[in-house]
């Protein structure tokens, strides 16, 4: 039975824990296991076909609801620019705006509101989700976020 005195801190941390135990999601095709693989379980023609299916899709609609007639067409140039075509599809890549830097984006906000909020708010989530992964958490620095895809200043932040 759990005690009513329970602190709600407390409470907070085994919520996140359960949650962040929930870890790499597992969205891929099924493996040799029966299981859906991760991500990072996927093998190079797997992520491909995953990238087909799940995440362009997702972030051309995104980008078509947001302004259609810039997005009318979304392709995998959108986010890695010449590299599919050498077959180079790391990220971050030097292909998008490098960031500030800064850990609340306050310069991105300043120059571009809008683009900023419908990224933190719409983008990251969504490609996190379909990735499988973690969303960025500003306590641990970890996890999908914004310079999963953007290089910092001085090349890639956060451990991507």
């Amino acid at each position: 039975m759990i005690e009513a005195n329970w602190r709600p801190g407390v409470c907070m941390a085994l919520a996140v824990l359960i949650v962040w135990g929930c870890y790499p999601k597992r969205v891929g095709p099924v493996g040799l296991e029966g299981k859906r693989l991760t991500w990072a379980e996927m093998s190079v023609d797997q992520r491909k076909a995953h990238m087909k299916s799940e995440v362009l899709p997702r972030a051309a609609e995104l980008f078509k609801t947001w302004r259609p007639e810039r997005f009318a067409s979304v392709d995998c140039s959108l986010c890695h620019g010449q590299g599919p075509k050498t077959g180079n599809f790391q990220m971050p890549t030097p292909h998008l705006p490098r960031l500030s830097g800064e850990l609340l984006l306050g310069p991105e906000f300043e120059k571009h509101p809008d683009t900023t909020r419908l990224k933190l708010d719409r983008l990251v989530p969504l490609m996190a989700d379909a990735l499988g992964k973690k969303p960025f958490s500003i306590l641990t620095r970890r996890g999908f976020g914004c310079y999963s895809c953007h290089l910092g200043p001085s090349g890639p932040m956060f451990g991507n």
